[in-house]
């Protein structure tokens, strides 16, 4: 796939319908699977910048790019394809405001795919309001008939990726241990023995999420299940994600567990020197000044600032991934990251141009743990853990209801690149020009990494405290 494509983010109108004009600032706006492991601007009014709200947003217009083409297996409309990657994007938001209004004075990182997808195959199996409600919580801009295939294609195209991400180069032409780039996913399903399972669910897993179904006895052996289930987690993940199911998640009534992996590794395109990082100050969310590891480079990249707001992409080796650091004015963190938007990304990547950076940013590790139940209840999933219908999943009436959904990521970040992994586990029982411009990332900021083909977020984090921002 061509690395100059424009991204899914930036499709037509169907990708970012209703969102053209001025942009709000409303914030509410028996194993049968295989073990083995240069931009167009939008509106250029100089008076738009630095707007009333004093997040100098207003007035500028979504950009509209051209239609993305993309091969994937299984075949899938693009447009219906985009209306789902859209949809990804804004469940990642969803995730990170409701997850900082649990930890708002806390370091967050998350895998908003590996979330979508463990409930996409859970959403497989729902039927009725249950499945409605999840559809909605979940952002899933497409029917069921079209949903699974549009995840089947990603999950094709990130696999592509990674084949393709084998002839990658080391950018630093010394030899480094480990891969320039690697992109791995996977899913399956942990089933009770002795369940009658519906065919047709485990058909579809199987198809479009390569899912397929391993037999556990949690009713006699919950705690070997367990442990067969964070075994399979961390083989997939390098084993940066351990004991994903924490003891006590898994019990003689667990009928049936889905999971996701995804394990990411890339150099940097520019890596950084080494030499050049050296100790300064990160001003925290409450504002506390950290003494914090800060890495320096000059680099022509994408670039743009509406209203003070600074983004910056840095591209990994393999020129389809990239992570986008979002820096909101100093000062407008909290009033910025509550207004964050889908359509404000877009228009501050539409904003790019490619001056000299002057950059310098933390290096910083983060690993994060939620339970999200309440998180899901909050953005209005409830049947499913209670009066729920998956009847789809077993044949008669089976009674399942989610009683857990966990999910744990890990991120590093230095000279050389990224290595980011995460899992997530849903467990059922019965019942984000000038010439030369400056970026220090010296205070809170957010961060995603895209994949840029397909715009999928394939994590996302925010930054808001530099005392445990390198802890080891």
């Amino acid at each position: 796939m061509p690395s100059d494509r424009r991204t899914v983010l930036a499709l037509t109108g169907a990708l970012l319908a209703g969102a053209a004009g001025c942009l709000s600032d409303d914030p509410a706006d028996d194993d049968t699977g295989s073990d083995d492991p240069g931009d167009d601007h939008a509106d250029d009014d100089d008076s738009a910048a630095g707007s009333s709200d004093g997040n100098g947003f207003d007035g500028y217009d979504v950009p509209d790019f051209p239609q993305l083409e993309l091969a994937t297996d299984p075949e899938i409309d693009e447009t219906a394809l985009a209306e789902q990657v859209r949809g990804n994007l804004e469940l990642s938001f969803d995730l990170l405001a409701q997850l900082r209004e649990q930890e708002p004075d806390d370091n967050l990182f998350c895998s908003p795919y590996s979330v979508s997808v463990a409930l996409a195959m859970t959403y497989a199996g729902a039927r009725g309001d249950t499945a409605a409600e999840m559809a909605d919580a979940l952002r899933y801009e497409l029917e069921g008939d079209d949903l699974h295939p549009a995840f089947g294609a990603l999950e094709a195209e990130f696999a592509r990726r990674n084949e393709d991400g084998e002839d990658v180069d080391d950018p630093t032409g010394e030899g480094h241990d480990g891969p320039a780039f690697q992109l791995s996913t996977a899913n399956s399903t942990w089933g009770e023995e002795g369940v009658d399972f519906d065919e047709a669910f485990l058909e579809l897993l199987e198809a479009y999420y390569g899912a397929g179904m391993r037999l556990v006895d949690f009713s006699g052996s919950p705690e070997e299940a367990r442990e067969r289930i964070n075994e399979w987690v961390e083989e997939r993940t390098n084993d940066r994600i351990e004991d994903l199911l924490p003891g006590g998640s898994i019990d003689a009534s667990t009928r049936l567990v889905l999971t996701n992996a995804i394990y990411f590794e890339a150099m940097w395109k520019y890596p950084f020197s080494e030499e050049d990082t050296e100790p300064a100050p990160f001003t925290g969310l409450d504002g506390e000044e950290t003494e914090v590891e800060m890495m320096h480079q000059s680099i022509e990249v994408p670039y743009a600032e509406i209203g003070g707001h600074q983004l910056v992409e840095l591209p990994y080796a393999n020129d389809d991934t990239s992570m986008v650091i979002v820096l909101p004015a100093a000062g407008e963190f909290d009033a910025f990251e509550a207004a964050f938007s889908v359509d404000r990304l877009a228009t501050l990547l539409g904003e790019t141009s490619r001056p000299e950076v002057e950059l310098a940013m933390p290096t910083f590790d983060i690993e994060s743990k939620f339970s999200l139940v309440e998180t899901m209840r909050e953005l209005g999933m409830e049947r499913a853990f209670g009066d729920a219908d998956f009847s789809g999943m077993t044949e008669g009436d089976n009674g399942l209801v989610i009683s857990e959904i966990i999910h744990q990521s890990f991120v590093e970040v230095d000279e050389l690149g990224t290595e980011a992994a995460a899992a997530t586990a849903v467990v059922m029982e019965e019942s984000a020009p000038p010439d030369r411009v400056e970026l220090t990332v010296d205070r809170p900021f957010l961060f995603f990494v895209l994949d840029r083909p397909t715009e999928t977020p394939l994590f996302a984090g925010r930054v808001v405290d530099g005392e445990t921002l390198q802890e080891e």
